[in-house]
């Protein structure tokens, strides 16, 4: 038995036409915990994942998964994991079923043992009414929780998870976060990329924040929005456009309260705080406008980290 991390990564570094993806990461998941890797497109996320499961080679950097050297001994190391993709590629030609025992079989499991396991994957899934379904024939959230019981054939102790809630619906991403939150609390240690924040603070135990390859900020989400980003937040909006926000904000420059820093977005304006009183009281006096007055969250810290802008 060893108290060894379920996977550590030091110093990784990976690049693509001498464009660095990957730039000197280092991290450590520990048992029973979900780590959470955020970052814009491009920063790294899913090459990270392939580098950890020996499906890509580091220029550099030293990553043990299981207690084993990746990639030297990425093979041995894999029989431990269970990865759900960022995209689903679960086999149409067989029912729900079907698609378990298939890839029971990639992992050599023998019939007599998933035989038994079956109907506990598919009463996780909540897939027990489907069990003869074909795949065509489910929605989206269906073929996202059949995915992730396919990664729980092998009953593995780490779980790579690469967006897994991505185009559902809310209440199919909440039965996503609820199964996932109880293989945590079984002693499972789950890997997440995600582009939902409050994904992440929701099931994130510790986070990194990646941009173009490089850890720049590591915590719990409590500790990151405590340290990057104010207490308080005031969102303000045009809602008749009639070129009220602009007069604000022009009234702002010439006014404006201390100890407010003001972020512009397309059609809103943030007014960051510690203490939204005075602006709550100066916004009674304009009626057009509509404001909504909230705490600051992880997508507060992670755009201003990161910059507005979308990058593909």
């Amino acid at each position: 038995m060893t108290d060894a991390p379920p996977l550590s990564v030091y110093a990784l570094g990976k690049s693509y036409g001498g464009v660095p993806v990957v730039d000197g990461l280092s991290f450590t998941l520990e048992k029973g915990r979900c780590f959470g890797l955020l970052g814009p497109n491009g920063a790294g996320k899913t090459t990270t994942l392939k580098l950890c499961l020996g499906l890509a080679i580091p220029d550099s950097g030293a990553i043990t998964l299981s207690s084993c050297a990746i990639p030297k001994e990425a093979k041995r190391a894999r029989a431990k994991v269970g990865v759900v993709p960022q995209f689903d590629n679960l086999d149409p030609d067989f029912t729900v079923r079907e698609n378990l025992r298939v890839f029971a079989r990639y992992f050599g499991i023998r019939p007599a043992e998933i035989e038994p396991r079956i109907p506990w994957l598919l009463q996780f899934s909540g897939l027990e009414n489907k069990a003869d379904a074909r795949i065509d024939t489910l929605s989206g959230g269906m073929k996202r929780r059949l995915t992730l019981a396919r990664a729980l054939v092998g009953d593995p102790d780490i779980l790579f998870l690469d967006e897994p809630t991505t185009g559902l619906d809310p209440q199919a991403r909440r039965l996503i976060w609820e199964r996932l939150k109880t293989l945590k609390n079984a002693g499972k240690s789950l890997l997440l990329t995600t582009h939902y924040m409050d994904e992440a603070e929701r099931l994130c135990d510790i986070l990194i924040i990646m941009d173009r390859g490089r850890k720049i900020a590591e915590g719990t989400p409590h500790e990151l929005i405590a340290r990057h980003i104010e207490a308080e937040v005031v969102e303000i909006s045009d809602g008749s456009a009639s070129g009220a926000l602009e007069c604000f904000l022009a009234d702002w420059q010439t006014n404006a309260l201390p100890d407010f820093r003001l972020e512009r977005g397309n059609e809103t304006a943030f007014f960051y705080c510690q203490n939204a009183e005075p602006l709550l009281t100066r916004l009674t006096n304009t009626p057009s406008l509509r404001y909504v007055h909230r705490a600051s969250n992880l997508e507060d810290v992670f755009i201003r980290l990161t910059g507005h802008e979308l990058r593909d």
